[in-house]
């Protein structure tokens, strides 16, 4: 045999002797004695509960999908929302202010100044200069100036939300310093 055919053969001869069996008859042995030492422990189930049906039983009560009590919730319903609308609105009867056709994002405070002891708010709308006070209004929200500081004009605007409803929200102009 030549040299070539040795280095060829010992790799083979080496991994047909990592096959045959070695020491591990110990280690078969201690897991058939485990198995068989090794009982499974199961907690039985308990025994299903019995469902028992009730009858209904309401025999001098309103059936529950009666014409009459359908009718008497929306009218509850609708009582509610006349008496909330009723509260919130708009008061559409009065004279519209000048600065209310302004949006509130067109409109800057610039300054304050307190003249006769009530606060007096400046707003900037189209590079004009408009003095307001508390009561006045702005904006198309219905927006009434509740108060006055010296850095913020604080309003309340009635808007309409998605169902129709009008409700009350807070605005906020705060003072602009060094814009032109």
């Amino acid at each position: 045999m030549n040299r070539n055919g040795f280095w060829i053969l010992l790799p083979v001869a080496l991994a047909l002797t990592g096959c045959l069996s070695s020491g591990d008859t110990d280690l078969q042995q201690w897991m058939s004695e485990q198995r068989a030492n090794t009982k499974p422990r199961v907690t039985p189930l308990s025994e299903p509960k019995q469902f028992k049906p009730q009858a209904y039983t309401a025999e001098d009560g309103l059936e529950p999908f009666n014409q009459l009590k359908l009718t008497q919730a929306l009218k509850r319903e609708s009582a509610q929302v006349a008496t909330n609308a009723a509260l919130i609105a708009p008061e559409m009867n009065r004279r519209k202010e000048p600065l209310e056709s302004y949006p509130l994002d067109a409109m800057s405070m610039v300054g304050s100044l307190d003249k006769a002891g009530s606060p007096t708010a400046l707003l900037r709308v189209d590079n004009l200069i408009y003095q307001v006070r508390v009561g006045n209004y702005l904006g198309p929200n219905y927006g009434k100036i509740t108060r006055i500081t010296e850095t913020s004009i604080q309003l309340r605007e009635i808007v309409q939300d998605a169902t129709g409803d009008w409700i009350e929200r807070s605005a906020t102009l705060d003072l602009q310093e060094g814009k032109r």
